[in-house]
């Protein structure tokens, strides 16, 4: 390579000295350590302190290596290394004795301390390698500590987030669900996207489906905020628009900007469970399926803006007659702007209604009808997708095939019809 081209060497960052603090209350003693430590030369600042009480002030974050004569006229034995671990935890204790006893080093060493050395014992060699290894040692300890908490930590927020995610509510209802959720942020287990599914004393099914804007923890903790605040209201009573107006007032108070939205998909069914009333907020409408015939998106022409978005919006109501027998479909838009192939071509809700029907077709139903669909979404995007996703499955018993004129009248394109 020409000289021109060669990189310039970049000097090392010189290595700072390794401080040591020695605790040895006689002074030839103490000479002693100085000298055989010099064989390391400049890689040891060395400081040394008469007692206990004189070097804990000496004690601070540099401080790599403490070598403590337990043998001091004050000392208290082993409890002297407990102290000098309780106020400096990621500096390696060497505890130096002046008798070979056995028990007393394993005890020194079951009370924190990295090794045990015998003052006559001791040569230069020795002693330099004795700090190396145990400050070592320390330091493989502190990482595996770090690691351990780090782990606790982590299966804490595991915990933490898992009691987070609802447990529907619909005993008595005659109605099974099932639900996928799946974060775009790594090792999480909430997203911005939330869900949940309640049965008031009425006998009225009440389903919601949001998605707040955003893939981070500030949008998850949102997410729960508004499902929490939905779940109440619903058995407060408060059902609609009314229900969505104090919603978009929880967000305006709960979000960190105001660019923060969350679209929502709210269903109330019926107590016969034949009817269901549809409210949409920016969100992607639900697919109605049946036994017979391909999946219709519910109406959404009506839809009102996401909730954030205006000041006051307005979310119409939409009547839809669901039939004796069908299931329903809710899902997050994670789930329809996945790429097709390498191309900027999106699955989008054609893309979904053709996937779910040829997967009918093919006998699959409840939990292995989602569980497939967003396998084929992912493979399609080729890799796991970048948006939080949620799916629901909400079906009513199938007790005969499906009508689709009774259940809905199917309008152009996929789409059930108002009743």
């Amino acid at each position: 390579m020409p000289p021109s081209t060669r990189a310039a060497a970049v000097p090392l960052a010189p290595t700072p000295p390794l401080s040591v603090l020695l605790i040895e209350a006689d002074d030839a003693g103490a000479e002693s350590v100085r000298n055989l430590l010099a064989e390391l030369g400049s890689e040891v600042a060395f400081r040394w302190a008469r007692s206990l009480p004189e070097a804990l002030p000496l004690l601070d974050a540099d401080t790599a290596c403490v070598l403590l004569d337990l043998e001091l006229p004050d000392s208290s034995g082993l409890e002297d290394i407990r102290t000098l671990l309780r106020r400096a935890p990621r500096t390696a204790v060497l505890a130096v004795t002046g008798t070979v006893d056995v028990q007393l080093g394993a005890a020194a060493v079951a009370a924190g301390a990295q090794d045990f050395l015998v003052k006559q014992e001791m040569d230069g060699r020795l002693l330099t390698r004795a700090v190396r290894y145990a400050v070592e040692r320390k330091r493989a300890d502190e990482s595996q500590r770090r690691l351990v908490e780090a782990e606790l930590r982590g299966q804490e927020n595991a915990r933490l987030q898992r009691h987070l995610l609802p447990t529907p509510l619909l005993d008595g209802s005659g109605l099974t669900f099932h639900a996928r959720y799946r974060p775009g942020r790594r090792r999480a287990l909430l997203g911005g996207d939330f869900y949940d599914a309640v049965r008031t004393a009425d006998g009225t099914v009440h389903v919601v489906i949001g998605d707040v804007c955003g893939h981070g923890p500030d949008e998850a903790a949102l997410g729960v905020a508004l499902r929490i605040a939905w779940r109440t209201l619903v058995f407060a009573g408060l059902t609609g628009e009314a229900l969505l107006a104090t919603l978009q007032r929880v967000l305006e108070h709960e979000r960190r900007s105001e660019e923060i939205f969350a679209t929502l998909c709210m269903l109330a069914i019926g107590p016969e469970g034949d009817h269901a009333e549809l409210h949409l907020a920016g969100h992607p409408a639900p697919l109605l399926l049946c036994d017979q015939g391909p999946p219709a998106l519910l109406p959404f022409d009506d839809a009102g803006p996401a909730l954030g978005l205006l000041g006051a919006g307005h979310w119409p109501p939409v009547k839809v007659r669901l039939g004796d027998d069908w299931a329903l479909m809710l899902y997050t838009d994670g789930l329809i702007e996945g790429r097709i192939g390498a191309g900027t071509r999106r699955l989008g809700q054609e893309g979904l209604i053709d996937m779910i029907g040829d997967h009918q077709q093919g006998g699959l139903r409840d939990e292995l009808l989602i569980d497939t669909a967003m396998s084929e979404v992912e493979d399609l995007n080729g890799g796991a997708l970048a948006d939080d996703v949620a799916v629901l499955l909400l079906t009513r018993a199938r007790t005969a095939p499906c009508d689709p004129a009774s259940s809905a009248r199917s309008g152009p394109s996929g789409r059930a019809t108002p009743a």
